[in-house]
């Protein structure tokens, strides 16, 4: 069992920025309890690729959880689809909710990664 007080966790967030146990990061992330991935080179929710999660998958993840910043964006129906056939759940929400989340689920030993736009 993975030990939960090293794990990655956002202990904050607001518009612009997420913090990641004491550090503040103003970059769209990625980031999983061991990992962390700063300046996520993205443009914006609606148009992500599957290669542009190729950096989350990479963690080898059973979920992806894609915080698309203020409000919700749904990417395509095609991203999701693909995500499927590489075995990974890809769940869209806000960022805020999608830190919310993406902390229970690592406090749960879950094999999870956040993608997250700050801004959209």
């Amino acid at each position: 069992m993975r030990e939960n007080s090293a794990a990655n966790l956002v202990s904050a967030w607001e518009t612009g920025g997420v913090r990641v146990g004491e550090q503040w990061v103003r970059s769209h992330l990625i980031i999983s309890a061991q990992n962390l991935l700063k300046d996520w080179n993205v443009s914006n929710p609606a148009s992500l690729t599957l290669a542009d999660l190729e950096s989350a998958l990479a963690f080898e993840p059973e979920l992806i959880i894609l915080g698309t910043g203020n409000s919700v964006c749904i990417p395509s129906m095609g991203l999701m689809a693909e995500a499927a056939i590489q075995g990974v759940g890809l769940e869209v929400m806000d960022t805020p909710a999608a830190c919310r989340t993406y902390n229970v689920l690592v406090h749960e030993n879950r094999a999870v990664v956040a993608a997250l736009f700050l801004t959209s």
